[in-house]
């Protein structure tokens, strides 16, 4: 180790190494190449084909799409037409058990200790959500592992054993998570859950997503079959990938799903639930002690929780964009939001309504979007004695939501942003693809819908807010509910100028 015995000393030394390589490169610039050194080759990009999907539809009617994604790991999973708004002809719960139930033994696997196993050796993770319309089974792993994951995807979706003791299993699971849904101190879940209920009273989307306690006992392997029967078919399924080449997931697809014959005999489509979505509007209401929620040295206190919603639109309509910067637009959060995409401190809700009104814990805007029907809503919370007061500031929110010129433009802004950092995650992008894929058979790519987001006006924004207040609202409310205001009350405050209650005279208090 060299030891200077000052910083003279130190830089006459730098300056000797420098003259050294100097004198070696006598007539070498830093613009130049080194001699001697090989050219480096950067990938390069043509257009927009790297970025496109790309879909093929095998013979029995299964699409497989694909977005190649430099990278060592894929991700690869299956999208099944099916969920929850399906189970009209069949208890409620169906969907939430096969979630449960997901990557457990198959005809190849004996267990799912064994398929998680395999897993492993390529680097890979699976797992399965159902939605109110989309069952997605989906498996992260190392690209060279692709054969084997699409061999177990198809094994696990359409040739599980389903056997008693599984069954069991999963029966002694949901009824934990509908414990644990009444008891955990976020209620938005539930929330959303009593909205749709209100806003589609016992049709599609407002069946429940969660498996009531009475039809856990009801759901066994012979009721399974016969709803995978008529929903899990080739048709209503698509393969979609990202990181990996499109020709490789073909080849795979045919290998392991073409002829494939499923566990349940027969994969034709029959006895098919296709109602589409009817909105009723409505109100549903569930009194709750929300006092001990979370106890500790900090407890939340206690909050009475209220979402209302009017009718949007469906995904597939050209009003899907403006509804979209609505939503964005209202924004709002929880009362120590502070940034972050949909909770931004510029935004009406935080504005408007949290800035303004201390004694409010939450106002957040959702926007939940299906195939035929959309649901637009404001959840808010705050002490059960200023139920009333929220209730009219939330209504004439609604009211006033075209907003201004600047607010669009910030609106938009927004949205092009969050889309564009959410599409970096290959997940998400796996998402994306296989959702739109299975809606409408093509996909729309990041810079188009970008286009269509700067496209939209302030004249779009007051148009579609004018058609989402002609319909009734759907209300739901937890909590204590001694305050809340009547269903009639709160569809003529939305149906007036500005959004008030109607006044109610009080001889004694």
């Amino acid at each position: 180790m060299l030891f200077y015995k000052s910083v003279y000393d130190y830089c006459r030394f730098g300056i000797a190494v420098c003259r050294q390589y100097s004198s070696a490169y006598p007539s070498v610039s830093l613009s130049t190449p080194l001699p001697g050194i090989p050219k480096p080759v950067f990938a390069s990009v043509d257009g927009h084909e790297k970025y496109e999907t790309k879909i093929t539809t095998l013979e029995n009617g299964l699409k497989v799409a694909s977005r190649n994604k430099f990278g060592q790991f894929c991700t690869v999973g299956i999208l099944v037409n099916s969920g929850s708004r399906h189970e009209a002809k069949y208890p409620s719960g169906i969907a939430h058990f096969l979630e449960k139930l997901s990557f457990s033994s198959t005809a190849q696997f004996e267990s799912k200790d064994e398929i998680l196993l395999t897993l492993e050796k390529h680097g890979g993770i699976c797992d399965c959500q159902t939605s109110r319309d989309t069952t997605m089974y989906a498996v992260s792993a190392e690209v060279k592992g692709l054969d084997t994951v699409v061999n177990l995807l198809s094994d696990a979706v359409l040739q599980p054993r389903l056997l008693d003791e599984e069954i069991e299993m999963t029966r002694m699971a949901v009824r934990f998570e509908l414990e644990d849904l009444n008891m955990r101190p976020d209620p938005e879940p539930l929330l959303t859950e009593m909205i749709h209920a209100a806003a589609y009273r016992g049709n599609t989307v407002g069946l429940p997503r969660f498996c009531p306690p009475e039809n856990v006992e009801k759901i066994d392997r012979k009721l399974l079959h016969k709803y995978l029967q008529s929903y899990y078919c080739p048709q209503r399924m698509v393969l979609a990938g990202v990181g990996i080449e499109h020709e490789q997931l073909v080849q795979c697809a045919r290998k392991y799903l073409l002829n494939v014959k499923p566990v349940w005999s027969t994969s034709t489509p029959a006895n098919v639930d296709k109602s589409v979505a009817q909105y009723t509007g409505g109100i549903v209401k569930m009194v709750k002690d929300m006092s001990d929620v979370s106890l500790g040295p900090t407890p939340i206190p206690e909050l009475t929780h209220i979402m209302i919603g009017l009718e949007s639109c469906s995904f597939l309509e050209d009003d899907f964009i403006p509804f979209a910067v609505l939503n964005m637009m209202m924004g709002g959060g929880g009362s120590f939001s502070a940034g972050g995409p949909g909770k931004g401190m510029f935004t009406r809700l935080y504005l408007n309504v949290l800035n303004r009104h201390h004694w409010m814990y939450n106002a957040t805007s959702y926007h939940h979007s299906y195939e035929d029907s959309g649901l637009l809503c404001i959840h808010a919370s705050a002490d059960p004695r200023q139920v009333r007061e929220m209730v009219e500031i939330i209504t004439r929110e609604f009211i006033q939501m075209a907003g201004t010129a600047g607010e669009l433009e910030r609106a938009k802004t927004q949205l092009k942003s969050m889309l564009m950092m959410n599409l970096e995650s290959r997940p998400v992008i796996f998402e994306d693809v296989g959702r739109q894929v299975l809606a409408t058979g093509k996909r729309k790519l990041p810079h188009e819908l970008c286009e269509l987001i700067s496209n939209v006006t302030a004249s779009d924004i007051k148009r579609v807010t004018m058609k989402m207040l002609r319909s009734k609202p759907a209300v739901a409310a937890l909590g204590d509910l001694s305050e809340l205001p009547l269903y009639e009350d709160i569809q003529a405050a939305l149906s007036s100028k500005d959004g008030r209650l109607p006044r109610i005279y009080r001889l004694f208090r």
